[in-house]
């Protein structure tokens, strides 16, 4: 027993060796709580003017000045004209989130660059006075109505979209009704399987009537912010079946009738106007040059033939 003992203290003293280098290079567990105080710890301190230079351009410069613009002129506006811009912004889909106020600082913006640079442009020419405040203020008054034109044309693709797509989504909402679906769940299924300007439409009257409001003045209020004059009638067919007790189902499939009728009464109106339409590239594109083409070689003959003939 005695012969064995020193290689039984080498082997233990190896193992313990061994057992010390694997617990030293094995993971140490990180108590996550105190890994999240130490990277708080060591975390740098942003000063107030750090954390305004994260933010964009856009949102540290253009918006407060838009905002301060909005806030002059809104305060010089008349309130009924603020409604009425209102109106039309939510006829256009509410485009940007703008408000009124917003819109206005975007017209005052753009009134100012639009004035700004002719201004700058006529100093360095040395332009007469007259010249100089004439265009300044035509070119200012342009740019005022620019967004107001730009928003003119946002509100008649809207319109044109949710024209585009009311056929469609009304069959869709026949189906799903004959189907045993209510109207309420038809119409989040329109907005579950389509993303365009009718779905967003109908996904705000679905936020508004589970908020209180009743569907006949949601539905009203749909038709209001799209001006439509299909969704219009269709939106009235509904609210007068849903008041005299007619089958809605019975409602859609007639009003889906009269949309593809519809649809394809416009398709043949449309191709009529094509012809018409062509007319003015024909006219002031086309045929100039075919009268290139075709007369322009004998232009130098003709010349000779009237030169030497004793015409000119």
């Amino acid at each position: 027993m005695l012969t064995y003992l020193p290689f039984l203290l080498a082997l233990a003293l190896g193992g313990s060796i061994v057992l010390i280098f694997i617990g030293l290079a094995s993971p140490q567990t990180v108590d996550p709580v105190q890994a999240r105080l130490d990277e708080f710890a060591m975390r740098q301190v942003l000063t107030l003017e750090e954390i305004e230079l994260r933010e964009p351009f856009s949102e540290r410069v253009i918006k407060p000045l838009i905002q301060g613009i909005a806030g002059f002129i809104g305060r010089l506006a008349p309130r009924r004209n603020v409604e009425n811009l209102r109106h039309r912004l939510e006829l256009a889909g509410n485009p940007y989130n703008w408000g009124p106020t917003e819109f206005l600082g975007v017209r005052g913006l753009s009134a100012l660059i639009c004035g700004a640079l002719p201004l700058g442009l006529l100093l360095l020419a040395r332009a007469p006075f007259l010249n100089l405040v004439l265009f300044t203020a035509l070119l200012g008054a342009l740019g005022f109505y620019l967004p107001l034109m730009w928003l003119g044309r946002k509100v008649k693709r809207r319109q044109a979209e949710i024209l585009k797509a009311l056929p469609d989504t009304l069959d869709l909402l026949t189906i799903t009704v004959e189907a045993g679906l209510g109207f309420d769940a038809a119409m989040n299924m329109v907005t579950e399987k389509w993303n365009n300007e009718l779905s967003w439409a109908f996904a705000r009257t679905i936020a508004e009537i589970r908020m209180g409001k009743g569907r006949k003045a949601a539905l009203r209020d749909m038709a209001d912010r799209a001006e439509v004059a299909e969704l219009t009638s269709f939106v009235a067919a509904i609210i007068q079946a849903d008041q005299l007790g007619v089958s809605i189902a019975r409602v859609l499939r007639i009003q889906s009738e009269q949309m593809r009728i519809r649809r394809r009464q416009r398709a043949e109106e449309l191709a009529q106007q094509a012809p018409i339409k062509m007319m003015i590239p024909l006219t002031f594109l086309v045929f100039p040059s075919l009268l290139v083409v075709i007369l322009g070689p004998a232009i130098p003959k003709l010349r000779d033939v009237f030169i030497t003939g004793g015409i000119f």
